[in-house]
């Protein structure tokens, strides 16, 4: 059984699922798909878009019907990965430790939208110029926060001398 005190990060996994979820339930209901509202003239904007793809909506034009499948299923085998290494204690430290509930709370929040309606809801778009970073959503941001955090964990961690590893 799950240590307590390891077990303690999965309040951040599950709010980042309801955090997920009630942001694009009220984008779905309140914005017509296809919809788009600029409400930081030449920065930001909501839109409603449905992408069945992965990031940055690769595979979302003419994939196989079977892609979806993949899709499931290689993110419910990340989820339970990253669940079992928050519970089991193999990763040390708050900022691990919350690294990987964030990056489980945003795969298990795309996971529920691929299962709820065959596609990830995307909502924020961002644009500078001519550059315009494709739709994302709240999952997507707390996984890229998450990957972040533990990529600077990990640096960080083999910076120090080996005898201060633990």
């Amino acid at each position: 059984m799950a240590d307590r005190g390891h077990a303690r990060w999965l309040w951040l996994t599950l709010a980042v699922i309801a955090a997920d979820r009630t942001t694009k339930y009220l984008v779905e209901q309140q914005l017509p798909e296809g919809a788009r509202r600029e409400f930081i003239p030449n920065f930001a904007a909501l839109v409603h878009a449905q992408n069945p793809g992965i990031a940055f909506s690769m595979f979302s034009e003419s994939a196989p019907h079977w892609v979806a499948y993949v899709l499931m299923g290689s993110s419910a085998v990340v989820v339970g990965v990253l669940v079992w290494l928050l519970v089991s204690g193999n990763f040390e430290g708050a900022p691990l430790q919350a690294a990987l509930a964030l990056i489980a709370g945003g795969a298990a929040g795309n996971l529920l939208d691929r299962l709820l309606h065959g596609g990830v809801t995307d909502f924020l778009e961002l644009h500078v110029g001519r550059f315009s970073w494709p739709a994302f959503n709240l999952a997507d941001s707390t996984i890229t926060v998450g990957a972040i955090l533990l990529a600077w964990e990990l640096i960080r961690g083999w910076r120090r001398p080996v005898s201060e590893r633990a």
